[in-house]
Protein backbone atom coordinates (compact mmCIF):
# COMPACT_ATOMS: atom_id res chain seq x y z
CA UNK A 1 0.00 0.00 0.00
CA UNK A 2 2.82 2.34 0.91
CA UNK A 3 4.60 1.57 -2.32
CA UNK A 4 1.40 2.33 -4.24
CA UNK A 5 0.96 5.75 -2.57
CA UNK A 6 4.58 6.57 -3.09
CA UNK A 7 4.31 5.70 -6.78
CA UNK A 8 1.26 7.97 -7.22
CA UNK A 9 2.97 10.88 -5.45
CA UNK A 10 6.07 10.42 -7.58
CA UNK A 11 4.01 10.43 -10.75
CA UNK A 12 2.17 13.66 -9.74
CA UNK A 13 5.47 15.42 -8.91
CA UNK A 14 6.97 14.31 -12.26
CA UNK A 15 3.98 15.70 -14.18
CA UNK A 16 4.21 19.03 -12.25
CA UNK A 17 7.97 19.33 -12.93
CA UNK A 18 7.51 18.67 -16.64
CA UNK A 19 4.77 21.30 -16.86
CA UNK A 20 6.88 23.90 -15.02
CA UNK A 21 9.88 23.27 -17.25
CA UNK A 22 7.70 23.55 -20.34
CA UNK A 23 6.19 26.85 -19.22
CA UNK A 24 9.59 28.28 -18.23
CA UNK A 25 11.04 27.27 -21.59
CA UNK A 26 8.26 29.10 -23.41
CA UNK A 27 8.38 32.35 -21.34
CA UNK A 28 11.81 33.97 -21.85
CA UNK A 29 11.28 35.29 -25.41
CA UNK A 30 7.87 36.88 -24.75
CA UNK A 31 8.82 38.25 -21.34
CA UNK A 32 11.95 39.89 -22.75
CA UNK A 33 9.94 41.71 -25.41
CA UNK A 34 7.52 42.94 -22.79
CA UNK A 35 10.19 44.25 -20.47
CA UNK A 36 12.07 45.94 -23.32
CA UNK A 37 8.97 47.92 -24.29
CA UNK A 38 7.71 48.99 -20.85
CA UNK A 39 10.27 48.40 -18.12
CA UNK A 40 13.08 50.91 -17.51
CA UNK A 41 16.23 50.60 -15.50
CA UNK A 42 16.21 51.70 -11.88
CA UNK A 43 19.24 53.87 -12.71
CA UNK A 44 17.30 55.75 -15.41
CA UNK A 45 17.08 59.51 -15.56
CA UNK A 46 13.25 59.27 -15.34
CA UNK A 47 13.47 57.44 -12.03
CA UNK A 48 15.95 60.05 -10.85
CA UNK A 49 13.53 62.81 -11.86
CA UNK A 50 10.65 61.25 -9.93
CA UNK A 51 12.88 60.80 -6.85
CA UNK A 52 14.62 64.20 -7.08
CA UNK A 53 13.80 67.45 -5.28
CA UNK A 54 12.05 68.73 -8.44
CA UNK A 55 8.78 67.48 -7.00
CA UNK A 56 6.52 70.02 -8.75
CA UNK A 57 7.80 69.04 -12.21
CA UNK A 58 7.53 65.33 -11.40
CA UNK A 59 3.94 65.84 -10.24
CA UNK A 60 3.04 67.65 -13.47
CA UNK A 61 4.61 64.84 -15.55
CA UNK A 62 2.40 62.30 -13.80
CA UNK A 63 -0.72 64.45 -14.20
CA UNK A 64 0.03 64.93 -17.91
CA UNK A 65 0.19 61.12 -18.42
CA UNK A 66 3.62 61.44 -20.04
CA UNK A 67 5.46 58.58 -18.32
CA UNK A 68 4.91 56.12 -21.16
CA UNK A 69 5.94 58.72 -23.77
CA UNK A 70 9.12 59.55 -21.87
CA UNK A 71 9.93 55.86 -21.35
CA UNK A 72 9.72 55.36 -25.13
CA UNK A 73 11.98 58.37 -25.66
CA UNK A 74 14.56 57.07 -23.18
CA UNK A 75 14.44 53.66 -24.88
CA UNK A 76 15.39 55.23 -28.21
CA UNK A 77 18.07 57.76 -27.19
CA UNK A 78 19.47 59.77 -24.31
CA UNK A 79 17.54 62.83 -23.17
CA UNK A 80 18.27 66.17 -21.51
CA UNK A 81 15.71 67.56 -19.07
CA UNK A 82 15.60 71.22 -18.03
CA UNK A 83 13.86 71.15 -14.65
CA UNK A 84 12.47 74.42 -13.19
CA UNK A 85 12.92 74.87 -9.44
CA UNK A 86 9.86 74.23 -7.28
CA UNK A 87 9.46 77.94 -6.43
CA UNK A 88 9.05 78.77 -10.12
CA UNK A 89 6.02 76.46 -10.30
CA UNK A 90 4.56 77.20 -6.87
CA UNK A 91 4.90 80.94 -6.20
CA UNK A 92 6.26 82.57 -9.37
CA UNK A 93 3.73 81.08 -11.79
CA UNK A 94 0.50 82.97 -12.46
CA UNK A 95 -2.26 81.09 -10.55
CA UNK A 96 -4.68 81.57 -13.42
CA UNK A 97 -2.17 80.12 -15.89
CA UNK A 98 -1.55 77.12 -13.59
CA UNK A 99 -5.29 76.60 -13.27
CA UNK A 100 -5.52 76.65 -17.06
CA UNK A 101 -2.84 73.96 -17.38
CA UNK A 102 -4.51 71.65 -14.86
CA UNK A 103 -7.97 71.80 -16.46
CA UNK A 104 -8.91 68.42 -18.03
CA UNK A 105 -9.67 70.02 -21.39
CA UNK A 106 -6.17 71.50 -21.61
CA UNK A 107 -4.21 68.25 -21.27
CA UNK A 108 -2.56 68.76 -24.68
CA UNK A 109 -1.27 72.20 -23.65
CA UNK A 110 0.20 70.74 -20.44
CA UNK A 111 1.90 67.95 -22.39
CA UNK A 112 3.31 70.44 -24.91
CA UNK A 113 4.62 72.63 -22.08
CA UNK A 114 6.41 69.75 -20.35
CA UNK A 115 7.88 68.18 -23.49
CA UNK A 116 9.21 71.63 -24.42
CA UNK A 117 11.66 71.14 -21.50
CA UNK A 118 13.08 67.88 -22.90
CA UNK A 119 15.64 67.51 -25.70
CA UNK A 120 16.09 64.01 -27.21
CA UNK A 121 19.87 64.29 -26.95
CA UNK A 122 22.42 64.25 -24.17
CA UNK A 123 23.80 67.76 -23.58
CA UNK A 124 26.26 68.19 -20.75
CA UNK A 125 27.23 71.46 -19.13
CA UNK A 126 30.46 71.48 -21.14
CA UNK A 127 28.56 71.53 -24.45
CA UNK A 128 27.25 75.11 -24.17
CA UNK A 129 28.80 77.58 -26.64
CA UNK A 130 31.96 79.16 -25.25
CA UNK A 131 31.65 82.53 -27.02
CA UNK A 132 29.08 85.03 -25.83
CA UNK A 133 27.69 85.81 -29.29
CA UNK A 134 27.18 82.16 -30.29
CA UNK A 135 23.98 80.17 -29.85
CA UNK A 136 23.25 76.45 -30.21
CA UNK A 137 19.82 75.34 -31.40
CA UNK A 138 18.26 72.03 -30.39
CA UNK A 139 14.88 70.49 -31.16
CA UNK A 140 12.69 69.48 -28.24
CA UNK A 141 10.21 66.60 -28.09
CA UNK A 142 7.56 69.04 -29.39
CA UNK A 143 9.72 69.77 -32.48
CA UNK A 144 10.19 73.36 -31.28
CA UNK A 145 13.60 74.99 -31.03
CA UNK A 146 15.47 75.86 -27.83
CA UNK A 147 18.48 78.19 -27.88
CA UNK A 148 21.46 77.47 -25.64
CA UNK A 149 23.53 80.60 -25.01
CA UNK A 150 26.36 81.68 -22.75
CA UNK A 151 25.85 85.23 -21.47
CA UNK A 152 28.64 87.31 -20.01
CA UNK A 153 26.65 88.45 -16.98
CA UNK A 154 24.19 85.64 -16.26
CA UNK A 155 26.19 82.62 -17.46
CA UNK A 156 24.58 79.63 -19.16
CA UNK A 157 21.01 80.11 -20.36
CA UNK A 158 18.44 77.97 -22.13
CA UNK A 159 15.90 80.15 -23.89
CA UNK A 160 15.20 82.95 -21.41
CA UNK A 161 15.90 80.87 -18.29
CA UNK A 162 19.19 80.88 -16.42
CA UNK A 163 20.78 77.50 -15.65
CA UNK A 164 21.26 77.55 -11.86
CA UNK A 165 22.22 73.87 -11.33
CA UNK A 166 24.09 72.45 -14.35
CA UNK A 167 24.46 68.66 -14.32
CA UNK A 168 22.17 68.40 -11.28
CA UNK A 169 21.46 64.72 -12.06
CA UNK A 170 23.62 62.54 -14.34
CA UNK A 171 22.55 59.06 -15.41
CA UNK A 172 23.64 56.71 -18.22
CA UNK A 173 20.57 57.56 -20.30
CA UNK A 174 20.32 61.31 -19.68
CA UNK A 175 21.08 64.40 -17.65
CA UNK A 176 18.99 66.96 -15.71
CA UNK A 177 19.87 70.66 -15.51
CA UNK A 178 18.14 72.89 -12.96
CA UNK A 179 16.79 76.20 -14.33
CA UNK A 180 15.36 79.22 -12.52
CA UNK A 181 12.02 79.55 -14.33
CA UNK A 182 9.48 77.74 -16.47
CA UNK A 183 9.89 77.68 -20.25
CA UNK A 184 6.60 78.49 -21.96
CA UNK A 185 6.27 77.78 -25.71
CA UNK A 186 4.45 80.38 -27.76
CA UNK A 187 1.69 77.95 -28.80
CA UNK A 188 0.70 77.34 -25.14
CA UNK A 189 0.79 81.07 -24.33
CA UNK A 190 -1.41 81.89 -27.33
CA UNK A 191 -3.85 79.13 -26.40
CA UNK A 192 -4.08 80.51 -22.86
CA UNK A 193 -4.70 84.08 -24.12
CA UNK A 194 -7.30 82.88 -26.62
CA UNK A 195 -9.24 80.81 -24.10
CA UNK A 196 -9.25 83.60 -21.54
CA UNK A 197 -10.37 86.28 -24.01
CA UNK A 198 -13.19 84.12 -25.36
CA UNK A 199 -14.34 83.24 -21.85
CA UNK A 200 -14.53 86.90 -20.80
CA UNK A 201 -16.37 88.01 -23.93
CA UNK A 202 -18.89 85.19 -24.32
CA UNK A 203 -21.07 86.21 -21.36
CA UNK A 204 -21.41 89.90 -22.33
CA UNK A 205 -24.28 91.18 -24.41
CA UNK A 206 -22.82 93.29 -27.27
CA UNK A 207 -23.93 96.89 -27.64
CA UNK A 208 -23.41 99.33 -30.50
CA UNK A 209 -21.61 102.65 -30.18
CA UNK A 210 -23.62 105.91 -30.12
CA UNK A 211 -23.44 108.44 -32.92
CA UNK A 212 -21.28 111.53 -32.61
CA UNK A 213 -21.91 114.93 -34.16
CA UNK A 214 -18.69 115.73 -36.07
CA UNK A 215 -19.27 119.49 -35.74
CA UNK A 216 -19.62 119.60 -31.94
CA UNK A 217 -17.91 116.31 -31.11
CA UNK A 218 -20.83 115.53 -28.78
CA UNK A 219 -22.99 112.44 -28.53
CA UNK A 220 -26.30 112.45 -30.35
CA UNK A 221 -29.36 110.46 -29.34
CA UNK A 222 -28.74 106.77 -28.66
CA UNK A 223 -27.93 105.05 -31.92
CA UNK A 224 -29.68 102.01 -33.27
CA UNK A 225 -28.01 98.68 -32.44
CA UNK A 226 -24.93 97.98 -34.52
CA UNK A 227 -23.14 94.67 -35.11
CA UNK A 228 -21.16 93.28 -32.21
CA UNK A 229 -17.57 94.44 -32.19
CA UNK A 230 -18.17 97.38 -34.54
CA UNK A 231 -15.40 100.02 -34.39
CA UNK A 232 -16.12 103.06 -32.19
CA UNK A 233 -17.38 106.26 -33.77
CA UNK A 234 -15.30 108.56 -31.56
CA UNK A 235 -11.63 108.92 -32.49
CA UNK A 236 -9.35 107.39 -29.89
CA UNK A 237 -7.87 110.77 -28.97
CA UNK A 238 -11.27 112.06 -27.93
CA UNK A 239 -11.91 109.03 -25.73
CA UNK A 240 -8.60 109.30 -23.88
CA UNK A 241 -8.28 110.79 -20.44
CA UNK A 242 -6.54 114.20 -20.20
CA UNK A 243 -2.79 113.81 -20.08
CA UNK A 244 0.45 115.31 -21.32
CA UNK A 245 0.55 116.47 -24.95
CA UNK A 246 -3.08 115.56 -25.61
CA UNK A 247 -4.80 118.34 -27.51
CA UNK A 248 -8.46 117.14 -27.67
CA UNK A 249 -10.67 117.53 -24.63
CA UNK A 250 -11.86 114.31 -22.97
CA UNK A 251 -15.13 112.93 -24.23
CA UNK A 252 -17.30 110.05 -23.05
CA UNK A 253 -16.47 106.70 -24.58
CA UNK A 254 -18.85 104.97 -26.97
CA UNK A 255 -19.26 101.79 -24.93
CA UNK A 256 -21.70 103.08 -22.34
CA UNK A 257 -22.34 101.19 -19.13
CA UNK A 258 -22.37 97.75 -20.81
CA UNK A 259 -19.19 97.05 -22.73
CA UNK A 260 -18.51 94.33 -25.25
CA UNK A 261 -14.81 93.83 -24.52
CA UNK A 262 -13.17 93.18 -21.15
CA UNK A 263 -10.22 95.52 -21.63
CA UNK A 264 -8.91 95.21 -18.09
CA UNK A 265 -8.49 91.44 -18.39
CA UNK A 266 -6.88 91.76 -21.81
CA UNK A 267 -4.39 94.37 -20.57
CA UNK A 268 -3.63 92.16 -17.58
CA UNK A 269 -3.06 89.27 -19.98
CA UNK A 270 -0.56 91.16 -22.08
CA UNK A 271 1.33 92.48 -19.04
CA UNK A 272 1.52 88.94 -17.62
CA UNK A 273 2.75 87.81 -21.03
CA UNK A 274 5.51 90.43 -20.92
CA UNK A 275 6.60 89.14 -17.51
CA UNK A 276 6.46 85.48 -18.60
CA UNK A 277 8.26 86.26 -21.86
CA UNK A 278 11.16 87.84 -20.02
CA UNK A 279 13.22 90.92 -20.78
CA UNK A 280 10.35 93.44 -20.56
CA UNK A 281 9.97 93.95 -16.81
CA UNK A 282 10.81 97.69 -16.98
CA UNK A 283 8.07 98.28 -19.55
CA UNK A 284 5.52 96.46 -17.40
CA UNK A 285 6.65 98.39 -14.31
CA UNK A 286 6.14 101.75 -16.04
CA UNK A 287 2.66 100.78 -17.29
CA UNK A 288 1.46 99.51 -13.91
CA UNK A 289 3.40 101.30 -11.17
CA UNK A 290 5.02 104.46 -12.54
CA UNK A 291 1.97 105.59 -14.55
CA UNK A 292 -1.73 104.78 -14.84
CA UNK A 293 -1.44 103.81 -18.51
CA UNK A 294 -2.47 100.20 -17.89
CA UNK A 295 -5.83 101.35 -16.51
CA UNK A 296 -6.33 103.80 -19.37
CA UNK A 297 -5.45 101.19 -22.00
CA UNK A 298 -7.92 98.77 -20.42
CA UNK A 299 -10.68 101.40 -20.61
CA UNK A 300 -9.91 102.14 -24.27
CA UNK A 301 -9.97 98.45 -25.22
CA UNK A 302 -13.24 98.00 -23.30
CA UNK A 303 -14.77 100.76 -25.42
CA UNK A 304 -13.85 99.01 -28.65
CA UNK A 305 -10.52 100.57 -29.61
CA UNK A 306 -7.51 98.59 -30.82
CA UNK A 307 -3.88 99.41 -30.07
CA UNK A 308 -0.39 98.23 -30.99
CA UNK A 309 2.32 98.62 -28.34
CA UNK A 310 5.98 98.92 -29.37
CA UNK A 311 7.62 97.61 -26.20
CA UNK A 312 11.32 98.46 -25.61
CA UNK A 313 13.21 95.67 -23.86
CA UNK A 314 15.01 96.05 -20.54
CA UNK A 315 18.39 96.75 -22.15
CA UNK A 316 16.93 99.68 -24.07
CA UNK A 317 15.07 101.05 -21.03
CA UNK A 318 18.26 100.89 -18.96
CA UNK A 319 19.84 103.46 -21.30
CA UNK A 320 17.31 106.14 -20.32
CA UNK A 321 18.86 108.85 -18.19
CA UNK A 322 17.43 110.39 -15.04
CA UNK A 323 16.88 113.71 -16.83
CA UNK A 324 14.71 112.01 -19.46
CA UNK A 325 12.40 110.54 -16.81
CA UNK A 326 12.43 113.25 -14.13
CA UNK A 327 10.39 115.87 -16.00
CA UNK A 328 6.66 115.92 -15.14
CA UNK A 329 4.75 113.74 -17.60
CA UNK A 330 7.94 112.42 -19.27
CA UNK A 331 7.17 108.67 -18.74
CA UNK A 332 3.65 109.16 -20.15
CA UNK A 333 4.95 111.03 -23.20
CA UNK A 334 7.53 108.32 -23.90
CA UNK A 335 4.93 105.55 -23.60
CA UNK A 336 2.33 107.42 -25.67
CA UNK A 337 4.86 107.63 -28.51
CA UNK A 338 5.16 103.82 -28.41
CA UNK A 339 1.39 103.18 -28.73
CA UNK A 340 -0.16 103.07 -32.21
CA UNK A 341 -3.99 103.35 -32.40
CA UNK A 342 -4.16 100.51 -34.95
CA UNK A 343 -3.95 96.72 -34.77
CA UNK A 344 -0.72 95.72 -36.47
CA UNK A 345 1.20 92.45 -36.41
CA UNK A 346 4.75 91.74 -37.47
CA UNK A 347 3.48 90.33 -40.78
CA UNK A 348 1.22 93.29 -41.59
CA UNK A 349 3.89 95.89 -40.78
CA UNK A 350 6.58 94.05 -42.74
CA UNK A 351 4.32 93.68 -45.77
CA UNK A 352 3.50 97.40 -45.63
CA UNK A 353 7.11 98.56 -45.52
CA UNK A 354 8.05 96.07 -48.23
CA UNK A 355 5.33 97.43 -50.49
CA UNK A 356 5.34 101.16 -49.74
CA UNK A 357 8.87 101.77 -48.42
CA UNK A 358 8.43 104.20 -45.53
CA UNK A 359 5.24 104.20 -43.47
CA UNK A 360 4.28 106.79 -40.85
CA UNK A 361 2.01 105.48 -38.10
CA UNK A 362 -0.05 107.74 -35.85
CA UNK A 363 0.77 107.58 -32.15
CA UNK A 364 -1.04 108.66 -29.00
CA UNK A 365 1.62 111.37 -28.55
CA UNK A 366 0.03 114.07 -30.66
CA UNK A 367 0.95 115.27 -33.24
CA UNK A 368 3.99 113.07 -33.64
CA UNK A 369 4.12 110.01 -35.86
CA UNK A 370 6.57 107.12 -35.83
CA UNK A 371 8.19 106.12 -39.09
CA UNK A 372 8.71 102.49 -40.11
CA UNK A 373 10.82 101.12 -42.94
CA UNK A 374 12.42 97.86 -44.00
CA UNK A 375 15.98 97.23 -42.85
CA UNK A 376 18.00 94.01 -42.78
CA UNK A 377 14.95 91.83 -43.38
CA UNK A 378 13.05 93.34 -40.45
CA UNK A 379 11.09 96.49 -39.58
CA UNK A 380 13.01 99.52 -38.37
CA UNK A 381 11.27 102.30 -36.44
CA UNK A 382 12.51 105.89 -36.20
CA UNK A 383 15.39 107.61 -37.95
CA UNK A 384 19.05 108.19 -37.22
CA UNK A 385 20.42 107.37 -33.79
CA UNK A 386 16.95 107.23 -32.21
CA UNK A 387 15.92 104.12 -34.16
CA UNK A 388 14.93 100.63 -33.07
CA UNK A 389 14.45 97.29 -34.77
CA UNK A 390 11.56 94.85 -34.37
CA UNK A 391 13.33 92.42 -32.04
CA UNK A 392 10.64 90.11 -30.60
CA UNK A 393 7.65 89.94 -32.99
CA UNK A 394 4.10 89.17 -31.85
CA UNK A 395 4.78 88.81 -28.12
CA UNK A 396 1.03 89.18 -27.55
CA UNK A 397 -1.76 89.24 -30.13
CA UNK A 398 -5.42 88.77 -29.23
CA UNK A 399 -7.20 90.75 -31.95
CA UNK A 400 -7.50 93.92 -29.82
CA UNK A 401 -3.99 94.42 -28.40
CA UNK A 402 -0.77 93.69 -30.27
CA UNK A 403 2.61 93.87 -28.52
CA UNK A 404 5.80 94.01 -30.60
CA UNK A 405 9.20 93.96 -28.86
CA UNK A 406 11.82 96.48 -30.05
CA UNK A 407 15.46 96.94 -29.06
CA UNK A 408 15.44 100.70 -28.48
CA UNK A 409 13.46 103.58 -27.00
CA UNK A 410 11.91 105.88 -29.62
CA UNK A 411 11.77 109.66 -29.34
CA UNK A 412 9.92 112.02 -31.72
CA UNK A 413 12.06 114.23 -33.93
CA UNK A 414 12.23 117.75 -32.53
CA UNK A 415 10.76 120.43 -34.76
CA UNK A 416 13.34 123.01 -35.81
CA UNK A 417 11.81 126.52 -36.17
CA UNK A 418 12.38 128.21 -39.52
CA UNK A 419 14.44 131.43 -39.44
CA UNK A 420 14.07 134.26 -41.93
CA UNK A 421 17.19 136.25 -41.05
CA UNK A 422 18.81 135.51 -44.40
CA UNK A 423 15.87 136.86 -46.33
CA UNK A 424 15.81 140.13 -44.37
CA UNK A 425 19.50 140.71 -44.89
CA UNK A 426 19.17 140.11 -48.61
CA UNK A 427 16.15 142.38 -48.87
CA UNK A 428 17.94 145.17 -47.00
CA UNK A 429 20.89 144.88 -49.34
CA UNK A 430 18.59 145.19 -52.33
CA UNK A 431 17.00 148.35 -50.92
CA UNK A 432 20.23 150.12 -49.99
CA UNK A 433 22.21 149.31 -53.12
CA UNK A 434 22.18 152.17 -55.69
CA UNK A 435 21.41 151.37 -59.30
CA UNK A 436 24.44 151.20 -61.51
CA UNK A 437 24.73 153.96 -64.14
CA UNK A 438 26.04 153.51 -67.66
CA UNK A 439 29.23 155.10 -68.96
CA UNK A 440 27.39 157.50 -71.30
CA UNK A 441 25.31 158.81 -68.36
CA UNK A 442 28.45 159.30 -66.27
CA UNK A 443 30.10 161.34 -69.05
CA UNK A 444 26.99 163.52 -69.38
CA UNK A 445 26.84 164.10 -65.61
CA UNK A 446 30.50 165.09 -65.51
CA UNK A 447 29.98 167.65 -68.35
CA UNK A 448 26.94 169.09 -66.54
CA UNK A 449 28.99 169.23 -63.35
CA UNK A 450 31.54 171.42 -65.08
CA UNK A 451 28.80 173.99 -65.71
CA UNK A 452 27.23 173.51 -62.27
CA UNK A 453 24.02 172.01 -63.67
CA UNK A 454 24.24 168.43 -62.40
CA UNK A 455 22.17 169.18 -59.30
CA UNK A 456 19.08 169.70 -61.42
CA UNK A 457 19.03 166.03 -62.49
CA UNK A 458 18.20 163.31 -59.98
CA UNK A 459 20.11 160.68 -61.89
CA UNK A 460 23.35 162.64 -61.51
CA UNK A 461 23.01 163.03 -57.71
Amino acid sequence: MDSHVYGVAKMIFTIYLISVLGISAALPENSTLKTNSTQINSNSVLVALLDSHYTELAELVEKALLLQTLEDAVGKHNITIFAPRNEALERDLDPEFKRFLLEPGNLKSLQTLLMFHIIPKRIGSNEWPEKVSESNRHLTLTRDTLHLTNCKDSGKKVGLAKVIHPDAVIRPDGVIHGIERLLIPRSVQEDFNRRRSLRSISAVLPEGAPEVDPRTNRLKKPASPSPAGAPPVLPIYSAMAPGPSLAPAPAPGPGGAHRHFDGESQVKDFIQTLLHYGGYNEMADILVNLTSLATEMGRLVSEGYVITVLAPNDEAMAKLTTDQLSEPGAPERIMYYHIIPEYQTEESMYNSVRRFGKIRYDTLHLPHKVMAQEADGSVKFGEGDESAYLFDPDIYTDGRISVQGIDGVLFPAEEVPKTETTKTVQSSKIVTTKPRRGKLLEVACSMLGAFGRNSHFTTCQ
